[in-house]
């Protein structure tokens, strides 16, 4: 049978322009010392309509996550059950990253904002979270286990733990492939780091 992708819809032009506006100044001057008022006026737009699109400045960075999130779900309920947990899991993860070739330089800046940026860590906990918890409940759902349970909560962490580790080498490397890196990060998490063997 075919795959059918479900392509996200993109950003309406106004929120776009808010979220460009916003990684722009942060990565120049720093999240901490730039303010709402201060995104709103370089997209234009008043600070009540900063707050319609993003409820808080640190939204800004992460722009339609939940739509990420939702994505990620989908790809998950949609695997072959015939396949093993870990490979669905990590090859959902390397589709949802999979981005066009002009969506990379922003992507860059939000992802080196959300890994290094200090006053973003207690959110991107929570962010991250929310992608444990999709991933549990997809291996508990095929285990049999409460999502709750040892092994869900182990693979929502070492799969996430892996996919961060592989954006954190792409970061590094500014002529590298991210699918590279992610494909290779849960290669060597799946098999036991056969690279170490012998």
């Amino acid at each position: 049978m075919a795959e059918t992708r479900t392509v996200p819809a993109a950003l309406p032009a106004g929120r776009a322009r808010v979220e460009r506006a916003a990684l722009d100044l942060f990565t120049v001057r720093g999240f901490e010392d730039v303010t709402s008022d201060e995104v709103a006026d370089s997209a234009g737009i008043s600070r009540r309509t900063f707050f319609r699109y993003f409820p808080t400045k640190a939204d800004a960075v992460w722009g339609d996550f939940a739509g990420h999130v939702s994505r990620l779900e989908e790809l998950l309920a949609a695997a072959d059950p015939a396949s093993p947990v870990l490979t669905s899991v990590c090859a959902a993860y390397v589709e949802v990253n999979d981005y066009p070739e002009a969506e990379l330089p922003l992507l860059r800046e939000r992802m080196r904002l959300i890994l290094t940026e200090p006053a973003l860590l207690a959110h991107s906990q929570l962010r991250f979270a929310e992608v444990d918890r999709v991933v549990a409940r997809h291996v508990a759902a095929r285990t049999g286990t409460p999502a709750s349970g040892l092994l869900p909560r182990l693979v929502a962490a070492s799969t996430r733990a892996a996919a961060t580790t592989a954006f954190e080498a792409w970061l590094a490397d500014g002529d590298s492939s991210l699918a590279a890196h992610l494909r290779l990060a849960f290669a060597e998490m799946s098999g036991g780091f056969p690279s170490l063997r012998g």
